[in-house]
């Protein structure tokens, strides 16, 4: 699994039809949800609920030490995903973590 240049996975991060998810995205990014994935039970419509909705901005603030869950910050508030529900939220990558500036400046 490699990173793309905005901080997506570029082979997990994308579904067939090149839809970026918002577990893809880095911690420090930030991203605009632009639609929930369609599937079975009801969790598109909690996730609508708790706030993912289109246009939304939503910042990756951290991971667990194994990489899932994730906490995510939206509309104010913070909230934790397991991988598997990050990956219904369809996303466009706003701003990606440069880690190699990061380091450069000691963050």
């Amino acid at each position: 699994m490699t990173k793309g240049s905005h901080g997506v996975d570029d082979v997990d991060g994308h579904d067939d039809s090149g839809t970026a998810h918002l577990g893809s995205v880095a911690v420090g990014g930030t991203a605009v949800v632009t639609g929930i994935a369609s599937g079975p039970g009801g969790l598109g419509r909690r996730l609508a609920d708790l706030g993912f909705l289109p246009g939304t901005t939503v910042r990756v603030v951290r991971r667990a030490p194994l990489g899932d869950p994730t906490v995510y910050e939206l509309r104010g508030y913070q909230l934790c995903l397991r991988r598997s529900e990050a990956a219904r939220v369809e996303i466009a990558v706003v701003a990606a973590v440069d880690t190699a500036v990061d380091a450069a400046q000691g963050g």
